[in-house]
């Protein structure tokens, strides 16, 4: 991983060293791990529970994302959907639902940063 791809995943919210040391150093695993995450379905579940205003699939997904999130580093990301848990947990849904465009921005960052491996 050069020290361009390290910045834009920094840039991201990601916290390359933690994630690093998460897998014990090998850039492999996590470059794969992080592709992984772009086929994760959890945010989209969300965006969907929430719109449908089921609850229990709302708090199922956002735990789901919190612990991905949490697993490769990306604190920004993990940030904002602990917060959007914890509304779910308490019952408040229109919190959870008005928190969404915050999530969605730290989700674009994150994703935009795993998924640029082009030139600077």
């Amino acid at each position: 991983m050069d020290d361009r791809r390290r910045a834009r995943l920094q840039a991201g919210g990601i916290d390359v060293e933690e994630a690093l040391g998460r897998v014990l150093g090998s850039e492999s695993l996590l470059e794969r791990l992080l592709g992984k995450f772009l086929e994760d379905g959890s945010f989209s579940a969300l965006r969907e529970a929430l719109a449908a205003g089921d609850s229990q699939a709302a708090f199922s997904a956002a735990h789901t994302l919190k612990g991905v999130a949490g697993n490769l580093s990306m604190t920004a990301l993990y940030g904002v959907v602990s917060r959007q848990v914890e509304e779910l947990r308490a019952g408040r849904l229109d919190a959870a639902r008005a928190a969404m465009g915050s999530l969605q921005d730290a989700y674009d960052r994150a994703a935009a940063a795993i998924g640029d491996r082009g030139p600077a």
